[in-house]
């Protein structure tokens, strides 16, 4: 009986070592990685350049008590701020993490502006925002919250996409609007740019606070550096996480100086945090996905891939139902079990994950080329004439 604690259904290959967009297992087979560590790995496994930075910091320092300033923790958050709409970064160990961050922060916020009785917030249905007790009373999932009940107050969900949903949720109390604009786990649900706009304008005309979830979504995936930035909107609060360390454990929330002034020194904290190592790999990604032509990379080699699985949508329609998504977070809706389906892929030496729905979550390294491409759609095909 294994020692681990039995809260992942494991497959029985056991991982040994990985290199660019393949993972090997102890017996020495080969997996092209279209999972990519759940939207993680988004340059690949052991990128040399990541590799490179991380081991020149472990030569120098692991830990330092946030008590000090760090180069490397100043250097990546003004290059985010450069980057985005925030003023003031925050970094931390996970996505879980970075969206509690966010979670407290609106409540600051309120209370910092003299309205300590905003503190509900409108979410999802479908959404999905981390594990902790706060996190899972936000999300949508069933699974996550069953059995941890009571849940934490303060979250009230409405449909996903539904504008009037959320303007008839919006009370005295209400302090913010939590969206994904590319649900992950909800099973790779796009918001309409009339919904984001629209909950732009609503937390504007309220005086709410919009707090964007692109843990999954962010950070190159969806073929710009924030998913928000296909919308032309900003957001007030955002977490990040995932492919910002590459596999690293990191995570950040953003917020522009309006947002974050409830946030004095005592507020907030993270021991391990704005870490030495984490810093150095951050920038080591921000390095790469900063190079001339990076993301016009990911949205030739999106369109490819998105067009292919279209073609096989059209040729198995009965199999593969449906294909959505942006960038390279993109889902197949399924008619057959979601988790069969990763099964027969995964015999066939292609990983890839599911998410709620029976949804085929595809989510490869952003350094995939248009060979990866057609190897994964080639193993999708054969598996889908085997199950005519």
């Amino acid at each position: 009986m294994s020692s681990v604690l039995p809260v992942y259904r494991r497959s029985n290959i056991v991982i040994a070592r990985g290199e660019g967009v393949y993972l090997f297992s102890t017996e020495g087979v080969r997996y092209l990685d279209f999972a990519a560590g759940i939207a993680v790995n988004a340059l690949g496994h052991c990128h040399p350049h990541v590799v490179a930075a991380l081991k020149s910091q472990a030569d120098t320092l692991w830990h330092c008590s946030n008590m000090y300033r760090m180069e490397g923790l100043e250097r990546l958050a003004d290059r985010f701020v450069e980057r985005s709409f925030a003023d003031k970064v925050f970094f931390c160990n996970s996505g879980t993490e970075a969206v509690e961050c966010g979670l407290k922060m609106l409540r600051k916020y309120h209370d910092a502006t003299g309205n300590p009785q905003r503190y509900r917030v409108i979410t999802m249905e479908g959404g999905f925002h981390g594990r902790t007790l706060a996190c899972i009373s936000a999300g949508g999932n069933d699974i996550a919250r069953k059995g941890y009940e009571p849940l934490v107050d303060g979250f009230d969900r409405v449909p996903f996409n539904n504008l009037e949903a959320v303007k008839a949720a919006i009370g005295p109390q209400t302090a913010a609007i939590l969206v994904e604009p590319v649900q992950g786990e909800g099973g790779i649900h796009v918001a309409t740019k009339e919904f984001l706009q629209g909950v732009r304008k609503l937390a504007d005309q309220h005086g709410l606070l919009l707090y964007l979830d692109e843990v999954q979504c962010g950070l190159g995936r969806t073929g710009a550096w924030f998913a928000h930035e296909h919308y032309g909107i900003t957001p007030d609060i955002m977490s990040v996480a995932k492919g910002i360390g590459n596999g690293f454990p990191l995570g950040a929330c953003f917020a522009t100086e309006k947002a974050a002034q409830g946030m004095v020194p005592g507020s907030h904290g993270s021991t391990y945090g704005s870490n030495p190592l984490a810093m150095a790999v951050g920038n080591a990604v921000m390095d790469v996905m900063s190079e001339s032509g990076f993301l016009e990379q990911v949205n030739k080699v999106a369109m490819t891939l998105k067009t292919g699985l279209q073609s096989l949508q059209q040729s198995f329609p009965q199999i593969l139902r449906e294909v959505r998504g942006m960038g390279l977070m993109l889902g197949v809706q399924l008619g057959v079990p979601a988790m069969e389906m990763v099964e027969r892929l995964r015999s066939r030496k292609l990983l890839v994950t599911a998410a709620e729905g029976d949804v085929l979550r595809i989510v490869p390294p952003l350094i995939i080329e248009e060979t990866h491409v057609q190897e994964a759609l080639a193993v999708m095909s054969g598996v889908c004439k085997e199950w005519q």
